[in-house]
């Protein structure tokens, strides 16, 4: 058995190299603890969750390299990154993690500024005359 297993995980502008160790369930994120990094009790849940759908919370301690993005962002790209590393360490959470939806990237990305327009979509306010 290895004792260090990788996953890298995305979300919007986020990117997060995931390190899961045998352990006792601490969660490390750019070295320092998940409550002092992460604000919301939500983002919190969120980067637990596919630990929790597994039952392995206790099983594994994680280290996280996290950049880019805020803290949604941050947070979603975490836990597309903890799924991809308890594949490596254990293929049979495969179907628990995939009916979950912890393995699938999501696509959305902030849409490009197009010219002639003040935002993606938004145009300079009209007036007649």
């Amino acid at each position: 058995m290895a004792d260090k297993y990788y996953g890298t995980g995305r979300r919007k502008k986020s990117i997060a190299r995931v390190y899961l160790m045998p352990g006792t369930g601490k969660v490390t994120i750019n070295k320092r603890d998940i409550d002092e990094y992460l604000g919301l009790e939500t983002l919190k849940v969120i980067v637990r969750q596919p630990l929790v759908a597994t039952e392995t919370a206790d099983k594994y301690d994680v280290q996280v390299n996290v950049r880019g993005g805020g803290f949604s962002g941050q947070a979603g790209a975490i836990r597309h990154g903890i799924a991809r590393a308890l594949l490596q360490a254990d293929n049979d959470y495969r179907p628990i993690l995939k009916k979950a939806g912890f393995l699938t990237r999501d696509p959305r990305m902030k849409e490009r500024k197009k010219y002639g327009l003040k935002a993606a979509r938004r145009a300079p306010q009209f007036s007649k005359r």
